[in-house]
């Protein structure tokens, strides 16, 4: 009776073990409190491989214990409408209403490149200075998250 016990609290434990995702207001407050490096996914409701990823790496055992132990995580819909407070600045969609998929001012001054057009998914990778050390512009596999968070 034991042992099915234990396995099956295993099995639930795996199950409910989720990435402890918080806004960027609650990494504000985090980073001023405890500095840590900082993985962010940018993402949109139409975004093909935004989806596969929330279906695959980010519920990756691995990748969830990786990322849970090692940063603050932050997901955010790149075409959010909503204001965000972050270090002292107000963030805005400016683009909403000029263009058929507007992106929002974070995402832009995250996840931008030169001469080249915002795309996603779009993962950031930042030290705990808040410096930008890797982005990733790629469905990333639930292998590959692994590899780029055990070398971060």
């Amino acid at each position: 009776m034991a042992i099915v016990f234990l396995c099956f609290s295993n099995v639930t434990q795996g199950q409910s073990q989720k990435i402890n995702w918080i806004s960027f207001e609650q990494l504000d407050d985090s980073l001023s409190i405890k500095p840590k490096k900082v993985f962010i996914t940018f993402y949109a409701d139409w975004c093909v491989y935004c989806k596969k990823m929330d279906r695959t790496g980010f519920q990756d055992s691995e990748v969830i214990s990786l990322i849970n132990e090692s940063y603050y995580a932050v997901k955010m819909d790149a075409e959010s409408t909503e204001e965000i407070a972050f270090e002292g600045k107000i963030f805005k969609n400016l683009e909403v209403g000029k263009k058929r998929r507007p992106n929002h001012q974070l995402a832009l001054l995250l996840a931008s490149r030169k001469n080249v057009p915002f795309t996603l998914p779009a993962t950031i990778i930042l030290d705990e200075n808040f410096n930008v050390t890797s982005r990733y512009f790629e469905y990333l596999s639930p292998q590959k998250l692994q590899e780029i968070l055990r070398e971060e």
